[in-house]
């Protein structure tokens, strides 16, 4: 199902998309250091993009939008980058860049600062964003262009660390996510509902992605969290040593979801996901979204969602987590706004769906009656 506006541009090939993503990617690879490499908006970096707010370009006469992210292994950067391509292709007079970020709790306070136009972020800090509680001193002014795709808490391990449990990890060195993530906010959060003091009876170490599976395949930590989508590119790597282990958290899920919000999920990890997970493993699943500030312009907002969904096919490429787009769900957000201009788009997707059922009802009466 597609939602054409007078902005939309002529799409172009997937290729073109792919290649505008990887760009930048490999910019930042280049000049950045590997082990900073895989902090995802669950955990990164803060290096910012040199257009980290509106601003205007004259070489193109475009206005520039910068969206928050996270780091380069993560999938919030790469989706972030590919969410930056359908805006310059299909948004009239705009042009995206994305920046690399600690993610979560940072990404919400640099869009309220105005220091980005949009921004990702799991939905436990999402939530304490819009309600003011938590990492937030009061309520920002935020609304949600929508959920995008779910962030699975995933701690690992590996094999002789005798961890098959969040109650193994007390007296161990565990990393609980970078500082300011929505790992290290998950992390803390499921170690307490297990009985255990994050600040006493472990030894706490915060490190992102990239440096935890540094860390684990040297042996300075016994087990680390991490919050992201389907697969992680640093866990795909830890995985290919053979010895990583998912530790399972679904048990604790109820628990968080009464004391913090209905945004706690039960989900399992599929099975061969990573490699030599023969069997799926229940952990806590938690909705990505797209924020902006509440005084974007209404159409922009809707251009925005409809150059998102619109283009779900080139998002896939750019990364499978963009499997899970859905217009009929995305603004369905009990604890932040869902955008003014978000919502005419998914209203306006609803009714165009209920014509399409509508249409394949009469066709489907109509070949009844011929064969009658």
């Amino acid at each position: 199902m597609t939602i054409s506006s007078s902005t939309s541009h002529s799409r172009r090939k997937v290729r073109l998309a792919l290649a505008a993503l990887a760009v930048p990617a490999l910019l930042l690879s280049a000049c950045g250091d590997g082990d900073d490499a895989e902090k995802e908006g669950e955990g990164g970096g803060n290096e910012q993009a040199a257009n980290t707010s509106t601003s205007d370009n004259n070489a193109g006469n475009t206005t520039a939008l910068s969206i928050a992210t996270g780091g380069t292994g993560g999938v919030y950067y790469p989706l972030g980058g590919g969410i930056s391509t359908m805006i310059r292709n299909d948004v009239e007079g705009y042009d995206a860049t994305v920046q690399e970020t600690n993610a979560s709790v940072d990404n919400m306070l640099l869009v309220q600062k105005g220091a980005a136009d949009l921004a990702l972020g799991v939905g436990d800090v999402v939530a304490d964003a819009a309600a003011g509680t938590g990492s937030f001193e009061q309520p920002l002014d935020l609304c949600a262009i929508g959920t995008l795709y779910s962030n699975f808490m995933q701690p690992v391990t590996t094999e002789g660390t005798g961890i098959t449990s969040v109650e193994d990890m007390k007296g161990k060195t565990i990393s609980v996510g970078s500082p300011g993530s929505a790992t290290e906010v998950g992390a803390i959060r499921v170690l307490e509902a297990a009985g255990i003091d994050p600040e006493e009876d472990i030894d706490r170490r915060q490190l992102g992605a990239a440096e935890t599976v540094a860390a684990l395949r040297d042996g300075t930590i016994d087990a680390g969290f991490w919050s992201g989508g389907l697969p992680t590119g640093a866990l795909v790597d830890l995985a290919s040593t053979g010895k990583m282990k998912i530790v399972p958290i679904g048990e604790y899920a109820d628990d968080l979801a009464s004391e913090f919000g209905k945004y706690y999920v039960e989900q399992s990890v599929p099975a061969n996901t990573y490699q030599g997970q023969e069997q799926a493993v229940s952990v806590i699943a938690s909705p990505n979204i797209l924020v902006a500030k509440t005084d974007m312009d209404e159409q922009l907002q809707q251009n925005i969602t409809a150059a998102i969904f619109d283009n779900k096919k080139e998002l896939i490429q750019v990364h499978p987590a963009a499997k899970e787009l859905d217009a009929s769900t995305a603004g369905k957000i009990p604890f932040i706004e869902t955008c003014p201009g978000a919502q005419a788009y998914y209203d306006q997707a609803g009714q165009s769906d209920q014509a399409d059922q509508a249409d394949q009802a009469d066709q489907a009466d109509q070949a009844d009656q011929t064969g009658s």
